[in-house]
C-alpha cells in the first residue's frame, strides 16, 4: 500500500472524512477483509488529522462491525477489516424500516417482490436438507392449539427459511430485514382477526402450496403464489385497521 492512497482530509467534521477515506480504500479494491489499517500514528500522518478524529472514526466502525481492534503487538494485534455479517446489514435495514415512517403498503410492496425473487430462487436452489427445514416449520404450523404469537414466530421462520433456500445472499438479507421490519405488525394483526381459525387455515394452505411449488422445481408457480400470500395478508391487515410497526 503507498501512501498515495491516503490523502490528507479537510478538518471540517473531521472523524466523518476519515470514514469516508477509509471507505474510499473499501470501494477501490486497496482494503479488502483480513487487511489491517495502518495505526493509528500512521494514519494521524497520513490523513493531516488529530488522534482524537482518528479514534472516533475507528470506534464507528467497530461498532458497525465494519473492523475489530486489538491492542498489544503481536501478529494479532492492530485494526483488521472483518467481514460484515448479514445481520449487521439485516438490523440496519430493519431499523432504516422501523424509523423511516414508510407506508405500510411501500413496505408489503417491496417485501412481495423480495418474496416473490426468494421463492423462485428456493425452487431453482433449494437443498433437500432445506427443504426438510421448510417442512418442519409447516408441521409446527399445522400443530393445533398454537397462540398468534407461536403461530407467527413459526411463520416467520417459514420466510426466512424460504429466503435463506434462495441461495443468494443480498436478495436472501434484504428479504429477511422487510420480513423482520413488519413481523410485530403482522402479530398485531393476528391480535384482531375476529375469525382466527378461519385465517390461519388459511395461511397454512398457502404455506403448503408454496413449499409444494419450490419443492417441485417450479420457480414462476412458487413465485406466484408467495406474492399472491404477502399481499392477500396485506388487505386482511388494511381490512382489520392499521398495526404498529
Amino acid at each position: 500500500m503507498t501512501d498515495s492512497a491516503w490523502e490528507p482530509v479537510p478538518r471540517t467534521r473531521t472523524y466523518e472524512l476519515v470514514l469516508a477515506r477509509i471507505e474510499e480504500q473499501f470501494l477501490t479494491g486497496r482494503l479488502r477483509v483480513g487487511d489491517r489499517l495502518p495505526p493509528e500514528r500512521e494514519l494521524v500522518e497520513l490523513l493531516g488529522v488529530s488522534r482524537a478524529a482518528i479514534r472516533e472514526a475507528l470506534r464507528v466502525l467497530e461498532a458497525q462491525g465494519v473492523v475489530r481492534s486489538k491492542v498489544g503487538t503481536g501478529p494479532d494485534s492492530g485494526t483488521v477489516i472483518a467481514a460484515l455479517p448479514s445481520e449487521g446489514l439485516t438490523q440496519l435495514l430493519r431499523l432504516h424500516l422501523a424509523l423511516a415512517n414508510f407506508p405500510l403498503a411501500d413496505v408489503f410492496e417491496a417485501r412481495a417482490s423480495l418474496e416473490r425473487s426468494s421463492a423462485r430462487l428456493a425452487a431453482e436452489h433449494a437443498t433437500p436438507g432445506q427443504l426438510a427445514r421448510l417442512r418442519e416449520l409447516l408441521a409446527r404450523m399445522d400443530e393445533p392449539g398454537l397462540t398468534r404469537e407461536e403461530f407467527n414466530d413459526a411463520d416467520t421462520a417459514f420466510h426466512v427459511a424460504l429466503a435463506e433456500a434462495a441461495g443468494n445472499r443480498l436478495v436472501t438479507d434484504l428479504t429477511v430485514a422487510v420480513r423482520g421490519a413488519v413481523r410485530h405488525t403482522i402479530l398485531g394483526a393476528f391480535r384482531q382477526l375476529p375469525d382466527w381459525e378461519a385465517e390461519v387455515a388459511r395461511l397454512r394452505a398457502e404455506h403448503h402450496a408454496i413449499h409444494r411449488a419450490v419443492a417441485e422445481a417450479d420457480a414462476d408457480r412458487a413465485g406466484e403464489l408467495v406474492e399472491a400470500h404477502v399481499r392477500g395478508f396485506h388487505q386482511v391487515i388494511a381490512e382489520v385497521g392499521p398495526q404498529p410497526t
